[in-house]
């Protein structure tokens, strides 16, 4: 029963169905919507002040900063000035489907280097791997780098053009041109784009944070490997292979953690400058108290752990039958041993690791996990030679055990909220391989525990994905509703109303719709710097210690060089996972762009070089108001579509599980469900913030079937 859960659940972790979880659950967070929607209304926008701009002229350049102004080139002509904005917004949307076009293209080759870079990593022939694999994953550094530009000179294309807005906005209120509240209004909107600007270095500033901590995670579990395995006890393997699946696992969990604060969900949500304010206080409130240093990529270290400790807690529990202990196969006899002392290790190991992060919720839930933990091994070393205990103290332990998994259960429901990680993981190729040949399996009713356990942790993940995703739409639809109002207002204003006022509110929501454009930007350039590091780390750390692992580890058939093996392939798939969600979303914006957008610019273009005084000047405005309209219900509709698809794939997910997997599990005690439900209900209710190029004489024999091989790239 084991080895077929087993089978069926490495079916259903294929490279491909990963990716495309993983699209799914990071849809809502990193969805096109956010991206495309704001696009026609900035480039809308921008057309009306090419028609505002025929109109009076005057100066702004009454009371001009002392170092003189940095973006705007004529303040003393405000049509100027609203025509450098509309070249440099028509400059910016060139610019930007000219280089998502290119990242389209880049991202589109990164799967062939991975299928590559697997098949060499299968081959068992060290200097094989050492030669070729470099070069592979490089190809993928390369890509990652090259779109990491690109990204980063469109952000800036954008960045000019609110920067102007931003600077004229500015030279009018110093040109006192208008009072009251109008100047109250367009103060906060000026403070609104400076705390935005905040938040978007101490975005970067996370990012480059994120980084390092990715590299001495790698090198913590690269270390425990080598620690835990030097004080495993003899013959036993699958003990083993457990710690070593949660300490692989734990990578995973961290790097789906980085991405999903690259694709923080808040920054968008942020927009009012009373939500933008409330946040930085809160941080400040929070850097003064006891959470003091406390950041995502602290909790997402922290929730990291969820694995090691669930397969601690689940190895404990192993020995509870019923409603009994079972002494015999808990103490060895002959080496005097207790088996829960290796987890008791882990335990300390895991606490002692938590102490560098700072104090937060999520800490102290997995500091008193560990601490049970290593209270309960204890109890049970203290018994286990003897083989028993009194009745009542038998029973307190089971229920401290089941209680411990419960919590272990819904600490690792919570990771899996917060990281964005998928509940059901592949076991990384050389694992599987190992673990595969074993003769010792595990106890069936242990695998059909875990595995409905996952089976429910997909099922809720996919609903609340579900949920998000539906308020992620909406949110939307609200947006585009009172933006266009907005627009269609300023459009009915009869030539001679159009005064300044009208003009500056035209300006103000321009800087929005650009912001807005921006910060989807901004995301794309920390993706790429997610990829390019993940892959620097991959060449410079786990390969270094791949090249440099002897073979006088304990001699075990999963090995530190297989255990490096599969910290490599994990790192170069999350860079595969994340350029092929990139690429989703670039081949999105190029269709839509190459459509509903690119005209629209070319339009713009027009009207800004016709004679203002030409009755065409009038007819070229109302065209483009008309096809801006048009892309925007088009966008609409697209949006819709693409909901409605992504409804259906996650049904089709959860629906394939439950046919695939649960299907084969026997039938479990109500108690038993009860329990795992209700953990995994607590964890996502609470929220906190191919060819190789190499002969066959070199490939060597991978131990691999071509089925298995395949499912793997």
């Amino acid at each position: 029963m084991n080895s077929q859960i087993a089978k069926k659940v490495q079916s259903l972790t294929t490279a491909e169905e990963m990716r495309n979880q993983t699209k799914l659950v990071m849809q809502p967070y990193a969805n096109w919507e956010e991206y495309l929607t704001p696009a026609p209304l900035s480039i809308a926008i921008l057309g009306e002040l090419v028609f505002i701009s025929s109109k009076t002229d005057f100066s702004i350049n009454k009371n001009p900063p002392k170092d003189g102004y940095k973006y705007i080139r004529y303040p003393d002509s405000f049509r100027a000035c609203l025509m450098q904005v509309c070249n440099s917004g028509w400059g910016a949307f060139n610019e930007a489907h000219k280089n998502m076009d290119q990242i389209r293209l880049h991202t589109m080759a990164v799967p062939d280097y991975m299928k590559t870079a697997v098949k060499i990593l299968f081959n068992e022939n060290d200097e094989v791997i050492q030669a070729l694999l470099p070069g592979q994953v490089e190809n993928i550094r390369v890509i990652a780098d090259d779109c990491l530009e690109l990204a980063i000179a469109t952000e800036k294309r954008f960045t000019d053009v609110i920067n102007i807005i931003q600077e004229l906005l500015e030279a009018c209120v110093n040109a006192e041109h208008f009072y009251g509240q109008e100047l109250d209004a367009i103060k906060k909107k000026l403070d609104e784009a400076k705390l935005r600007k905040q938040s978007s270095e101490e975005a970067t500033k996370r990012s480059e944070k994120a980084m390092k901590a990715m590299e001495e995670q790698l090198k913590e579990a690269y270390d425990s490997y080598n620690k835990a395995m030097d004080s495993l006890p003899g013959g036993w393997e699958m003990i083993g292979m457990d710690f070593v699946a949660g300490l692989s696992e734990g990578v995973t969990t961290f790097i789906n953690g980085v991405t999903a604060v690259v694709t923080d969900p808040l920054l968008p949500i942020y927009t009012a400058v009373g939500k933008i304010a409330t946040k930085i206080a809160l941080t400040k409130r929070h850097a003064e108290g006891q959470e003091s240093a406390v950041d995502d990529i602290d909790i997402i270290n922290i929730y990291s752990k969820s694995a090691e400790m669930l397969m601690c807690t689940v190895n404990v529990q192993e020995f509870v039958q019923d409603n009994t202990i079972n002494w015999k196969d808990l103490y060895d006899q002959k080496n005097k041993y207790t088996a829960t002392n290796f987890q008791a290790k882990q335990f300390k190991r895991i606490n002692e690791s938590l102490e560098k992060s700072p104090n937060c919720k999520a800490k102290n839930d997995a500091q008193d996990i560990c601490d049970e933990g290593i209270a309960i091994c204890a109890e049970l070393e203290k018994y286990a030679p003897e083989g028993k205990c009194e009745e009542a103290k038998t029973k307190d332990l089971i229920e401290r055990i089941r209680n411990l998994t419960k919590s272990a259960r819904s600490f690792d429901s919570k990771s899996k909220d917060i990281t964005k990680s998928p509940s059901l993981a592949p076991k990384p190729p050389m694992m599987y391989k190992e673990e595969s040949k074993s003769e010792k399996m595990r106890a069936s009713q242990r695998a059909s525990e875990n595995a409905r356990f996952r089976v429910e942790q997909s099922r809720a993940q996919l609903n609340k994905t579900r949920e998000i995703y539906e308020k992620s739409v909406e949110n939307m639809e609200k947006n585009q509703k009172e933006l266009t109002e907005i627009l269609i207002t300023m459009r009915n204003c009869e030539v001679k109303e159009i005064d300044f006022n009208t003009t500056i509110q035209m300006l103000v929501k321009g800087m929005d719709a650009m912001g807005r454009v921006k910060e989807q930007w901004e995301k794309m350039v920390r993706f790429f710097q997610m990829v390019s590091n993940i892959v620097k780390t991959c060449l410079s750390r786990t390969l270094k210690d791949f090249a440099s692992t002897s073979e006088k580890t304990k001699s075990l058939s999963y090995n530190a060089k297989l255990f490096c093996k599969d910290l490599l392939y994990n790192q170069a798939f999350q860079a595969t996972n994340i350029a092929s969600l990139v690429h989703m979303i670039s081949a999105t914006y190029s269709e839509v762009s190459t459509k509903h957008l690119m005209d629209r610019v070319s339009s713009l273009g027009k009207l800004m070089t016709m004679d203002k005084e030409k009755p065409e000047f009038l007819s070229e405005r109302e065209q483009l108001q008309n096809s801006c309209d048009e892309a925007q219900k088009a966008i609409l509709l697209l949006v819709l579509k693409n909901k409605n698809e992504f409804e259906r794939k996650s049904a089709a997910r959860v629906e394939k599980i439950d046919k695939e997997l649960l299907a084969i599990l026997p039938v479990a005690a109500p108690e038993e469900i009860k329990s795992i439900q209700a953990a995994v209900q607590s964890g996502f209710a609470e929220e906190e913030k191919g060819e190789s190029g190499f002969t066959e004489e070199e490939k060597g024999e991978s131990g691999f079937t071509a089925e298995e091989e395949a499912g793997y790239v």
